[in-house]
């Protein structure tokens, strides 16, 4: 039996849960770096911990749920936690509470795709923070990114590091070229 599902089949992802020690403190770090609001909270009827739903978007209850189920001494098995931002003095503002509300490891990333910072949230979960840029290369790619430049400085620098690369094409080809697949499969 072949499962070709429907050509109209297209999943989202909209939300993802963390498992954390403290369920207080990561409310408080993710309503305070991110402006999400809290939209529910209680124990779990099937999933008996503590739960915390959050959301920065009227038309979603949440992006981001919080269970505090994390057993006591567990790392981190999150890759990354992404947040996009629209402008680079919003990648500043998002470093600048990140820092102000215990985030660690803080590093920015040149993607020459988008432009980044990383931090790690106050249970050692890795955090993205990036504003997307109008050209595409390969990734991974990772340049080294001092976001203290000026805006322009940045940008041109971005523009080169894409430009540089083999595989740079306008965003919009790409996009493009994605849409074409997406036809296909």
């Amino acid at each position: 039996m072949s499962d070709s599902g429907s050509a109209s089949y297209a999943p989202r992802l909209c939300h993802m849960g963390l498992a954390c020690f403290d369920i207080e403190r990561m409310i408080g770090f993710y309503t305070a770096v991110f402006r999400l609001q809290l939209t529910d909270r209680g124990v779990g009827h099937t999933f008996p911990y503590p739960l915390a739903f959050l959301s920065a978007r009227p038309d979603q209850h949440h992006q981001l749920a919080l269970a505090q189920n994390r057993p006591e001494g567990a790392v981190s098995t999150v890759m990354q936690v992404s947040f996009k931002v629209d402008t680079l003095a919003d990648l500043r503002e998002a470093r600048r509470r990140a820092l102000a509300h215990g985030a660690t490891g803080m590093r920015g990333l040149n993607h020459a795709n988008a432009i980044s910072i990383y931090c790690k949230d106050p249970e050692d979960n890795t955090l993205e923070v990036y504003v997307d840029t109008p050209w595409y290369v390969t990734q991974p790619h990772g340049d080294p990114l001092d976001l203290d430049q000026p805006d322009a400085a940045i940008w041109a620098e971005t523009e080169r590091i894409a430009k540089a690369d083999p595989t740079f094409m306008p965003l919009a080809e790409w996009s493009a070229r994605f849409e074409g697949r997406q036809r296909t499969a």
